[in-house]
């Protein structure tokens, strides 16, 4: 019971302290279950985001289900779900219960410029910690920058980049991998 315990801890402790989204999230949940708990290491944890990132939904919610269940099943990904969205849930819940009495108030909005200023790092943080494993190469360059174009100057969807991506990867990188 200890276990499944701290499974939810864990996911409660990262969804309490990160705000900007999942992406924001990679970097806790990585040092959380790669560093501090070992349950995966930074190659598993790798292809559980890319297969998070290809469901619908949320990542660090899709991010915390696969995690959960690859260490303890059905139990443990209903109870790392759970961990990742109660302290969100109870914040949106406090907040709408409250917030409207305080949303003037100067320092509760420097708190939030405060917050909204450091969640771009986090993002950074976690696009460098996914560089270090990729392989430096002059495909993954291409893909990368063929990704950057897509979305930045041709406005190309990201679902349609990343199908985009994986038909190339199928079609053309399989003999790299056989």
């Amino acid at each position: 019971m200890r276990k499944y315990f701290i499974i939810f801890w864990s996911f409660f402790k990262i969804g309490a302290f990160t705000f900007g989204g999942g992406y924001a999230m990679i970097p806790l949940i990585e040092t959380e279950v790669v560093k501090n708990k070992k349950w995966v290491n930074k190659n598993e944890f790798l292809d559980i985001l890319t297969i998070s990132q290809s469901f619908p939904g949320a990542l660090a919610v899709n991010t915390s289900i696969f995690i959960g269940y690859k260490i303890r099943g059905v139990l443990g990904a209903i109870l790392a779900l759970l961990g990742t969205i109660l302290p969100s849930f109870l914040i949106i819940l406090f907040i709408a219960a409250f917030f409207m009495q305080f949303r003037n108030y100067y320092y509760v909005n420097l708190i939030f410029k405060g917050i909204g200023a450091a969640v771009p790092m986090l993002v950074l943080i976690a696009v460098v910690s996914l560089s270090k494993s990729l392989k430096k190469d002059y495909i993954n360059l291409f893909i990368i920058v063929a990704t950057v174009i897509c979305i930045n100057i041709f406005k190309i969807h990201p679902v349609i980049t990343i199908i985009i991506a994986g038909i190339y990867g199928y079609l053309f990188l399989r003999k790299r991998v056989e």
